[in-house]
């Protein structure tokens, strides 16, 4: 994100000299920019400027030249006959292995206690034979670039400056001292990535005057005419983009005779260097800073290397290009490139991706001297698919993307080439081309009273015409009461009046629109959706779980559950425009994202991971897409109703993951880890929350099921149909309407190979039921609390001998039916299956209340229901009383 170092907005806006990075950070916020982080100083402590008293030049034990030196360094000298290693000079002692200074010399001396970057602590050591008290510094060990091949010398690097005083600081000097601030910037403030947009912000917030850096009137050198001799560009866009030609302007100037040895200004490294940037050679170095200054990103090409004209075309299918990170890239045709015409053949040639990253080929060497300077105007969204397409989030893609100023390239070019000319010794050539096919500006009618509507602050029209022109608005009076207002050339965003108001409102400040609860209607209130929605969440957070929230976007491979080839859950929704290039299909499964929550959680220490989410998911299953409908125009009824039938459903799912510690070990409990009963457990309660009643079957069966009676929900019979859960310790939770079941959750333990895929501990659980399913076999009526009756219960315990393809739920069923009104609550307490029931059989032990609300229970009563249960279990489900 973009640096702003105070010395550097210094240019463009008066601000106090005594204004600190902490006020900058707190002046921009209120204009609505981010802070996102203060870099300290690049250097600390003692460095100074020092001067070579003497040289002695020794060849050390593994052969090495060095020399030891006594250097003035003032107030910081040892006294004659003190110190480290004394000598008869006021000075100290430093072991130095540059060869590049002579005595009297003036350099850069770290003393002990200063930290250079690194961080590298200088402190005294012997070396050599001697007691090296300080250092004298390179440009690299002082963070200014990398030259290393020698010491900075300050009356050769900086002839025409006044140096600081022997012994004096020169922190400030070389620019170390100072503050960064990085901001964060919104995908709508683009301009912001410049020190152009930045300052002109400060200066909204502070009232601070303000100087355009992008005005033709703060060049060295007037801008020229286009001309005929100017190196020509053709845009040949067959195919743009939403109507819209990958490049409206494109400007391209020539230096002849530049000096490739010619060194980038001290001042100008250090700036890269405090934007995050190294300094690479003149020429890159001067187009580097262009973008960081004015926000236009540029591009040098070595001038002998090309063959007009240059073409602005769509790439063709199969084509390659090498980009500057010498990675080799397969091009698409929706890539905007930029070519050139060897042999006469018009754009034969690939040179870059036009926006992105220029081609290795063209680039500009260490012995080129004549460059040609491109400046351009690309489409926004031709970048930023091409950007995101090869993974190139290049500083010029990030301009491009968010929107350049149309009108600057041609200010840009010749800022390049006043500085080529200044530090590169290069002479401009007259040669100008200018390819401006820029449409005319937009306006956009505004009424003024749509500032107050908005944002319920009262704006006086004079202050709303005033605030729009400090944004850079152009306005036209249409009858007092609306304006024409045309944004300015670097504000594309603002196309409409909601974007003037938020202009209003950020520039007036936020801290005057009033916090104002609005009245609900009468009447009205969450539906009946919405407060299931919330019930299900209060549920899962009383039980102890954590409600997380993810993106919706997952990857193209679901083998890390196991799903099969054909399983439903693969086909799913593509994105043509994703956030990421590795995450480009919305999820069908709220597990698809949430196991690699609780993974990432289970491998930060946490021991004990209970989640749970509540999120829609996108089916598409059995609807035909639409395709694109143009946004110039309001769709028609059939359009919206097509679009309707193709939008995928979309349905309300939570799924929740348990792994690690269920109940920490204690005093008095031994540690227990979640099980398979807990996800059962917990989809139940969700569904009692709601007030309805489920059962639970196996969800996987070797063998289909042969039971006779109501009809259950089938089980699958192939493992994977119920990945990512282990299939014998799986659940499927239904309800019944009628005489059809309703499938609502599956719940259960994780498959061991999901558990190693996903970095999860073996045994970890998880549920995921379908919210929308449950809601629609919810009771319209009110849910009856039972009176509490003031009899006793009678409490019999049974164990019942039936099939082991029986569901417990099956044998619940009938337990209530043959028990009717009196039974009040039935719980299962033990499964047995061993030597004492036949094979094929298990013994289910229930324990039943049972209570009337008029009376009390007799004995004959209770045992009557016993003989009941015992009776219709044995006649529907084969089952005997267990002796």
């Amino acid at each position: 994100m973009p640096m702003v170092p105070m010395s550097w907005l210094r240019d463009y806006v008066d601000a106090d000299p005594a204004m600190t990075t902490e006020e900058l950070a707190a002046a921009l916020v209120r204009v609505g920019l981010e802070e996102e982080t203060i870099h300290p100083a690049r250097v600390s402590g003692p460095l100074v400027v020092g001067r070579v008293l003497t040289r002695d030049e020794f060849e050390a034990s593994n052969g090495k030249l060095v020399n030891y030196c006594r250097v003035d360094v003032g107030e910081h000298n040892d006294a004659p006959g003190t110190g480290k290693e004394p000598s008869d000079l006021p000075s100290r002692g430093i072991i130095c292995g540059a060869h590049n200074f002579e005595v009297g010399d003036y350099v850069v001396v770290s003393l002990p206690g200063a930290v250079l970057p690194g961080p590298f602590e200088i402190a005294a050591r012997k070396t050599y034979g001697h007691v090296s008290d300080g250092m004298m510094c390179s440009a690299r060990e002082l963070g200014l670039g990398d030259d290393h091949n020698g010491i900075i010398i300050l009356q050769k690097d900086f002839p025409d400056a006044e140096l600081p005083a022997v012994g004096h600081s020169v922190i400030s000097f070389l620019g170390l001292g100072e503050e960064v601030l990085e901001i964060n910037v919104t995908p709508d403030r683009g301009y912001c990535f410049s020190m152009r947009g930045v300052a002109r912000e400060f200066s909204h917030s502070t009232g601070a005057a303000f100087r355009d850096p992008g005005l033709v009137g703060t060049l060295v050198e007037s801008v020229p005419e286009a001309n005929e001799p100017g190196f020509p560009v053709v845009v040949a866009d067959n195919a743009p983009i939403h109507g819209r030609v990958g490049a409206d302007r494109f400007v391209t100037r020539i230096v002849r005779g530049v000096n490739p040895k010619a060194p980038t200004p001290r001042w100008m490294v250090e700036r890269l260097e405090m934007a995050g940037m190294r300094s690479l050679s003149l020429a890159v170095d001067i187009t580097n800073y262009i973008m960081l200054d004015l926000g236009q990103p540029m591009h040098a090409y070595d001038l002998s290397a090309l063959a007009a004209p240059i073409v602005v075309r769509r790439a063709r299918a199969g084509e390659e290009l090498t980009t500057l990170d010498e990675v080799a890239r397969t091009l698409d045709p929706e890539d905007l490139v930029i070519s050139d015409s060897p042999s006469g053949e018009e754009g034969s040639r690939l040179l870059g991706i036009a926006g992105v990253m220029g081609g290795a080929y063209s680039e500009v060497e260490d012995s080129t001297t004549d460059i040609l300077l491109e400046a351009a105007h690309f489409d926004a969204v031709s970048v930023a698919r091409s950007s995101r397409r090869h993974k190139l989030h290049s500083e010029a893609a990030k301009r491009f993307e968010r929107g350049t100023d149309p009108l600057l390239p041609a200010v840009a070019a010749q800022r390049a080439v006043d500085l080529l000319v200044q530090y590169g010794g290069g002479q401009a050539d007259p040669a100008v081309f200018d390819l401006n096919t820029l449409p005319a500006p937009t306006s956009y009618e505004f009424a003024l009273s749509d500032a107050e509507r908005l944002t319920g602050v009262s704006y006086s029209p004079e202050r709303v015409c005033e605030l729009l022109e400090q944004v850079g608005c152009v306005l036209e009076d249409i009858d007092g009461q609306r304006v024409r207002v045309t944004p300015p050339s670097w504000r594309p965003d603002l196309t409409g009046s909601a974007h003037f108001v938020e202009e209003i409102a950020r520039l007036d400040g936020y801290d005057r629109i009033p916090s104002v609860l609005p009245t609900a209607p009468a009447g009205t209130g969450l539906t009946t959706a919405q407060r299931a929605r919330r019930l299900v969440a209060q549920g899962l957070a009383h039980a102890g779980l954590t409600e997380v929230e993810s993106y919706p976007f997952v990857s193209d491979s679901f083998d890390k559950q196991g799903l099969s080839a054909n399983d439903p859950r693969r086909r799913a929704v593509k994105l043509r425009n994703p956030l990421a290039d590795d995450a480009p299909l919305l999820r069908t499964s709220v597990l698809d994202t949430l196991l690699d929550t609780a993974a990432r959680n289970w491998a930060r220490g946490i021991p004990s991971v209970a989640i749970f989410e509540i999120a829609k998911v996108i089916h598409p299953e059995g609807v035909v897409p639409t395709g694109l409908i143009s946004a110039e125009h309001r769709p028609s009824d059939e359009q919206l109703s097509a679009l309707e039938a193709g939008t995928p459903s979309q349905p309300w799912h939570v799924g929740a993951v348990l792994a690690g510690n269920a109940r920490p070990a204690g005093i008095l409990d031994s540690q227990r880890n979640f099980d398979w009963a807990d996800a059962v457990e917990i989809a139940r309660s969700i569904c009692d929350q709601l007030g309805v009643r489920v059962e639970v079957t196996r969800a996987w069966l070797a063998q289909p099921s042969t039971l006779k009676g109501p009809r259950l929900p089938e089980a699958a019979t192939d493992p994977a149909e119920v990945a990512p859960w282990h299939p014998g310790r799986v659940a499927r939770i239904f309800a019944r309407q009628g005489k059809d079941c309703v499938e609502l959750a599956l719940a259960g333990e994780l498959s061991p190979k999901a558990c190693k895929a996903f970095g999860l501990p073996a045994r970890a659980c998880a549920l995921e039921l379908d919210v929308d399913a449950l809601i629609s076999v919810m009771s319209d009526e009110p849910m009856q609390v039972k009176p509490v009756s003031t009899y006793p219960a009678a409490k019999e315990d049974l164990a019942l001998v039936v099939p082991t393809n029986v569901p417990v739920s099956r044998v619940e069923q009938v337990i209530r039916q043959a028990a009717g009104a009196l039974i009040e609550d039935l719980v299962l307490f033990d499964i047995y299956e061993g030597d004492q029931v036949p094979e094929g059989f298990r013994s289910l032990a229930f324990s039943v209340r049972l209570r009337a609300g008029d009376h009390t229970l007799t004995p004959d009563e209770v045992q009557k229901v016993r003989a009941d249960i015992v009776s219709k279990t044995g006649k529907v489900l084969g089952a005997t009383l267990r002796g």
